[in-house]
């Protein structure tokens, strides 16, 4: 574990030797805290008697989020995403090439004079999610989710980590949708079942 402020710190999951800002498709798994099964749940749904993904409110507000993260970051194009009782999946491909600019800032590295607020801000930008990058994206659809999601439940809440994966060719890609848009027939097999 690394160390802040002398302070032990959970190193980062994420590959240290690419840049998340890149052009790519990412997976991207988000669990609620503790796993509490917040969105919902699985039904069978007639005729097909299939299970399927029935979302409660915060489901709901779940999904309206994901499908208007393009609205605030035109770089991003959406792949399959499904909501689960206590986790979602999504691919996010980057394609940066589609707009001419981006429309996000980051203002943690204003100046104010002071040195030591100056330092402070240094090292905030370097610990901080850089513009345009996945952590961005995803600090942005969480908050904005819990935001209005404690409207409903005052204890909703996210684990702090998600998981992502760098999708690095089509195989890879297909099978990554068709496990997603699978993923309420398999619940009763699903890891984050319990």
């Amino acid at each position: 574990m690394d160390k802040f402020k002398n302070k032990y710190r959970v190193s980062s999951t994420r590959l240290q030797s690419w840049d998340y800002r890149n052009n790519g498709a990412y997976f991207i798994t988000i669990c609620t805290a503790n796993r509490k099964h917040l969105f919902g749940e699985i039904v069978k749904k007639l005729p097909s008697n299939l299970p399927t993904m029935q979302l409660n409110e915060i489901g709901k507000l779940a999904e309206k989020y994901w499908m208007e993260i393009p609205e605030h970051f035109p770089f991003v194009e959406l792949g399959n995403f499904v909501i689960m009782p206590n986790h979602t999946h999504g691919i996010l491909i980057i394609d940066k090439q589609i707009i001419d600019k981006q429309i996000e800032t980051l203002q943690c590295n204003v100046s104010t004079g002071d040195k030591n607020i100056g330092a402070k801000n240094e090292q905030m930008a370097k610990i901080s999610p850089k513009p345009g990058s996945i952590s961005t994206i995803i600090r942005s659809y969480k908050s904005v989710v819990s935001k209005n999601a404690r409207k409903i439940d005052p204890y909703f809440g996210w684990q702090s980590r998600f998981h992502d994966h760098i999708i690095r060719n089509n195989i890879s890609f297909n099978n990554i949708q068709n496990y997603i848009t699978n993923n309420p027939l398999m619940w009763n097999e699903d890891k984050f079942y319990k």
